[in-house]
């Protein structure tokens, strides 16, 4: 089973390879290829957690317990985390399929809502996300139904 933060299920989408270090971006590339890149097994388990997670396991900013980019950064980022949870309607440490929360995502979430949910996020300024969710949208990226 993986363990994933909420914004992480829509990092996961537009990751190109960019990350705050090697060892994150080597999380980050494991995490995706499993979650987005890999179609082949769609049952597989993930606990969808409001804390750390496994991509957070190669943040320079794991402390242990919470995110220590800087003194707000936890905050930030665990509000990101229930608004996703929040729009996909889902519920924090409960555990979901892979399929499931791919179609939770492809249904319920729109590029723009990205400038909302993803409100302060350094990465947002990519356009790398918002062009994830497109793709995923377009079905480019999901089971076949």
């Amino acid at each position: 089973m993986i363990r994933i933060r909420g914004h992480h299920l829509l990092c996961i989408h537009g990751f190109q390879g960019m990350g705050y270090s090697e060892s994150f971006v080597k999380e980050m590339e494991k995490i995706t290829t499993i979650l987005r890149d890999d179609l082949t097994n769609p049952e597989l388990l993930i606990q969808v957690v409001n804390q750390l997670d496994d991509v957070c396991q190669g943040c320079p900013h794991n402390g242990k317990d919470k995110c220590n980019a800087d003194e707000n950064s936890n905050q930030h980022v665990m509000e990101m985390d229930q608004r996703v949870i929040k729009k996909l309607g889902i519920e924090a440490n409960s555990v979901y399929t892979k399929k499931e929360l791919l179609l939770r995502t492809q249904e319920r979430v729109e590029a723009s809502d990205l400038d909302v949910i993803c409100e302060g996020c350094s990465w947002l300024t990519y356009g790398v996300c918002k062009e994830g969710i497109e793709r995923l949208k377009r079905r480019e990226l999901i089971f076949k139904l």
